[in-house]
């Protein structure tokens, strides 16, 4: 089996093709470039490197979210639009478990850790036993001091990964309880690798979508969205005065 593994649901934009144990390729850039500039010349380069006929791919995976809503849109509009051209199913991989699947083996329980600004982190607890992952506590939008209160009463090694561990290292370092650790660089940011081979266990398992099934799962309001219930309830208020 083949899948094609798409993310661009944070800082990092990244593609991967993965047949069955093989990774084939992978195209990751963590810069300052939009993912609308980078994603599809990463997709478009990783074809032509490896001959790769689109038609041949069993699924595409995607990092369907939570994660950056611009970012979340440019990769679900990408794989909506090559799974409709091609005929082919999507894979939605949620965003915290695939950021988690970077450390499969892991003997201490995994905490990735996304800055969901607002004070908030997305985040989810795991614990692998060998390859197969078990979810602790399922992707959230919380509090990063609910998430280490959470790991606490685990009483078990956590390691930390993602881009908000940076924004809230002091508070894991003050918080934490419990013996931790930080992945190193490698391991510690999304991974289009990541999708697609968690994306194959999905496929075995039969968890697809169609295309126009898929949508992004964005666990917060948008800013829109916010502001216009905002502005529904300010209304409300002064009618009622």
């Amino acid at each position: 089996m083949k899948v094609l593994g798409l993310d661009s649901s944070g800082l990092v934009a990244s593609v991967a093709v993965v047949e069955d144990d093989n990774l084939l390729a992978e195209y990751t850039i963590n810069y300052k470039k939009t993912h609308s500039q980078t994603l599809l010349p990463m997709l478009d380069d990783v074809v032509k490197r490896i001959d790769l006929d689109m038609n041949s791919l069993d699924a595409i995976a995607v990092a369907g979210g939570p994660g950056s809503f611009t970012g979340l849109r440019i990769g679900s509009a990408t794989a909506k639009g090559l799974g409709l051209a091609l005929g082919k199913e999507l894979i939605h991989v949620p965003t915290v478990d695939g950021l988690a699947y970077n450390l499969v083996g892991s003997k201490a329980i995994v905490c990735p850790l996304m800055d969901a600004r607002r004070n908030q982190v997305y985040t989810g607890v795991y614990r692998f036993a060998g390859t197969q992952m078990e979810c602790i506590v399922r992707q959230c939008a919380v509090d990063i001091a609910e998430i280490i209160e959470e790991i606490n009463k685990l009483e078990e090694e956590v390691v930390f990964l993602g881009d908000g561990v940076a924004v809230y290292k002091e508070q894991i370092e003050r918080l934490c309880k419990v013996p931790y650790y930080f992945a190193p660089a490698h391991m510690n940011k999304q991974r289009g690798a990541s999708i697609a081979a968690l994306g194959l266990v999905y496929l075995k398992e039969g968890k697809t979508e169609t295309a126009a099934m898929h949508r992004p799962e964005y666990l917060r309001l948008t800013q829109a969205e916010r502001e216009r219930n905002e502005r529904l309830k300010h209304e409300q208020n002064t009618q009622n005065e």
